[in-house]
């Protein structure tokens, strides 16, 4: 089985950012799973076929088709025995990943994708191998070819693109976002976001709902819980103290709100990614 593996440990970009990604030759029935992400991770399949399952469903996928993998879901997914696939995979996160992913038409409704134009998808994803090293330059040139990636997906959705929506539906969500990436480090509520704008909190969750497939309040406790795994990664800061940087008084309950996002204790999450990061990156 022949993997190509790349773990970005890079977080400076907030929209949304590429955790991992890489290319891999299954053996025939090699499976993964049942297992719990804690990221929204896409996999696109370049030759062979192999099997999807989510809940109930089962979904066969194969050459040009693609599966998108949500958070905290329970997937589990197989290579065809006689024709196993060989497919990329890019895990992704981010205060917009949920706007971005509705561009290309995919939810948790909406989990398959077809894109047969060209090779693109794969082309990006080798070239996002080979800038590997860490480097400023790098992190530009990664984070282009992550739009690149997305381009091409939105390209292929001919629905009516919900980064387009209504003006002032869309005005009432930016400025929602700014507030809570300027002030999530303080103890704010919904109510504050609401008092913020101007409107009642009821017609606050609705706009987000239409829009985010998220409440608010969701909307804010996933930002705090994705500022708080950059500083787990990237700080050696105490558990309690990025609590507090992140609008948590009580270490406890951010430890149950960590957990409820990403699968694991803060904890286990920042052990976890040193090891991966040690086992998995590339020379």
């Amino acid at each position: 089985m022949n993997v190509y593996y790349l773990e970005n440990t890079n977080r400076d970009f907030n929209d949304i950012y590429l955790c991992y990604c890489g290319l891999e030759q299954c053996k025939p029935s090699h499976s993964f799973g049942p297992a719990i992400r804690p990221n929204y991770l896409i996999h696109y399949v370049l030759s062979g076929q192999g099997y999807y399952y989510v809940g109930s469903k089962k979904y066969t996928i194969k050459k040009n088709q693609g599966f998108l993998i949500c958070p905290n879901v329970i997937t589990f997914y197989q290579a065809d025995e006689k024709d196993p696939w060989q497919y990329l995979w890019i895990g992704i996160d981010g205060n917009k990943v949920n706007l971005y992913l509705k561009s290309a038409g995919l939810d948790r409704d909406n989990l398959i994708f077809n894109y047969d134009k060209d090779d693109s998808l794969k082309e990006y994803i080798i070239e996002i191998l080979k800038h590997h090293t860490q480097s400023s330059s790098n992190a530009f040139k990664i984070q282009g070819l992550l739009n690149l990636f997305f381009s091409k997906l939105t390209e292929n959705n001919k629905d009516i693109n919900p980064l387009r929506k209504e003006r002032n539906t869309n005005e009432y969500i930016n400025k929602a976002i700014i507030f809570i990436q300027n002030n999530y480090h303080n103890p704010i509520k919904v109510s504050d976001i609401a008092k913020f704008l101007c409107l009642n909190r009821s017609y606050l969750t609705s706009i987000f709902q239409n829009n985010l497939n998220m409440s608010p309040q969701k909307f804010l406790m996933e930002f705090r819980i994705i500022k708080a795994a950059e500083l787990l990664y990237n700080t050696d800061l105490p558990i309690s103290n990025i609590a507090f940087s992140c609008g948590y008084s009580d270490p406890l309950a951010f430890s149950k709100a960590f957990k409820k996002i990403k699968g694991v204790s803060p904890r286990k999450y920042r052990a976890t990614k040193q090891e991966h990061m040690e086992k998995y990156l590339l020379d």
